[in-house]
């Protein structure tokens, strides 16, 4: 392995690897094995032309970095290419990695002010009537399958399950719903249409906002609004895109993870089919062998710095390599197929762990089971290696899952 070297500047790198290019390529393992071998556990990488960034693949370094907000913030007021203007307004990067006031881009008493109501909200949800309504939704779902049992499991079932689900938590009708799934869509492509489509989804919601505010519901949004943690509408509506936003995708991506695998690894399915790993184990294996945000963003050195070797200038950003830490061999690897394996970092460690894991991991448990009960001998429709990945810097997942089945009665 080439020995890191502390003189390695962002500014004076150039032909970077895309960052893109971790989640696009069939093996990822082999993408990071070989940014290790160049780098160590701490690699530059592009964003977008022009644009680099640390990917951080250490499992330790993760760790460090999540664990010490003086050092690396959630707060991207700190980026120094965007200080410097060298970030454009049309960049599909600023949807996703912009200031917001919201409790993901915050730090210290701003941060547990701005996430409390995410959590109480959330914490507030029964837990049985929340599962009532997702397997409805599901149900509802497969029910439209064609009478020649041909779906896309991605596009029909796997992306509308969450977000119809959230929605509705939130008040929020299923065609709104519909409408802020395309919105999301983009904003995790990072692509040309992502500020366009955030700024309708910001359009959505503050229309929903305002509805709940002439007519207060039994909902999130009016918990939201209730809320002492909020001091105004523009922190509900940050919160609330918050939500709908990082919920959907990565809830999406790992049911659709868990399908695909299934139905391309006979070994998973086997065991998840025989009863001999449990449900939510199967789950936590995908969280670590291929998690949904693969790449997450984003922290800023406060300071210059150094981790793993690299001196981190002031300003720079961190991206975490959630993928990447599973494939750490100090990890213990990535091919690990046994029970209660939780030692991904798929919901995050430390002060900024997500909030939403227990509703996040409800709606995943029941849409794969209402799935499997309702399409028992569900089968691929293309070859394994055929499937698509949906085009994103941060999260890796099918793009369309064609299957053929037959559908049994709920």
């Amino acid at each position: 392995m080439t020995t890191p070297s502390t003189d390695c500047r962002l500014d004076g790198l150039t032909g970077l690897t895309p960052l893109s290019a971790t989640t696009a390529c069939p093996r990822p393992e082999a993408a990071y094995r070989q940014l290790r071998e160049r780098w160590g556990q701490v690699a530059p990488v592009e964003l977008e032309s022009g644009i680099p960034a640390w990917l951080v693949m250490g499992y330790q370094e993760i760790r460090i970095v999540v664990r010490d907000e003086l050092r690396f913030s959630r707060d991207s007021r700190h980026w120094r290419l965007l200080r410097e203007g060298r970030i454009g307004p049309g960049s599909g990067l600023l949807p996703i990695m912009a200031p917001r006031d919201n409790a993901y881009f915050s730090d210290g008493a701003k941060h547990r002010r701005l996430r409390a109501p995410l959590y109480d909200g959330l914490a507030a949800l029964g837990e049985q009537r929340t599962a009532r309504l997702i397997r409805a939704t599901c149900d509802r779902l497969i029910d439209r399958i064609p009478a020649d049992g041909s779906i896309d499991l991605v596009a029909s079932y796997a992306a509308q399950v969450p977000m119809l689900t959230v929605a509705a938590l939130f008040g929020i009708t299923p065609n709104l719903g519909e409408r802020l799934q395309a919105c999301v869509i983009a904003l995790f492509g990072s692509g040309a249409d992502a500020q366009a489509l955030f700024g309708e989804m910001e359009t959505i919601l503050t229309g929903v906002i305002s509805a709940h505010r002439a007519a207060p519901a039994d909902d999130l949004t009016t918990a939201f609004l209730d809320h002492p943690g909020h001091h105004n509408d523009a922190e509900v509506l940050a919160s609330m895109l918050l939500t709908l936003g990082a919920g959907w995708e990565t809830t999406q991506v790992w049911i659709a993870q868990t399908l695909r695998t299934m139905l391309t690894d006979p070994r998973f399915d086997a065991q998840v089919r025989g009863g001999h790993l449990g449900i939510d184990d199967a789950l936590d294996h995908v969280l670590w062998t291929d998690p949904p945000m693969a790449n997450q963003p984003t922290r800023w050195a406060t300071s210059d710095t150094v981790l793993a070797g690299r001196r981190i200038a002031r300003g720079d950003a961190l991206i975490l390599g959630l993928a990447a830490a599973n494939t750490d061999p100090r990890a213990g690897g990535q091919d690990r197929l046994d029970s209660a394996n939780r030692a991904h970092l798929a919901f995050g460690v430390g002060l900024h762990a997500c909030p939403a894991q227990r509703i996040s991991r409800l709606i995943v448990r029941t849409a794969v089971e209402t799935m499997l009960h309702r399409l028992p001998d569900m089968r691929l429709a293309v070859l394994a290696a055929a499937v698509p990945l949906h085009p994103s810097p941060w999260t890796r997942g099918p793009a369309h899952l064609p299957v053929t089945a037959t559908r049994t009665r709920s």
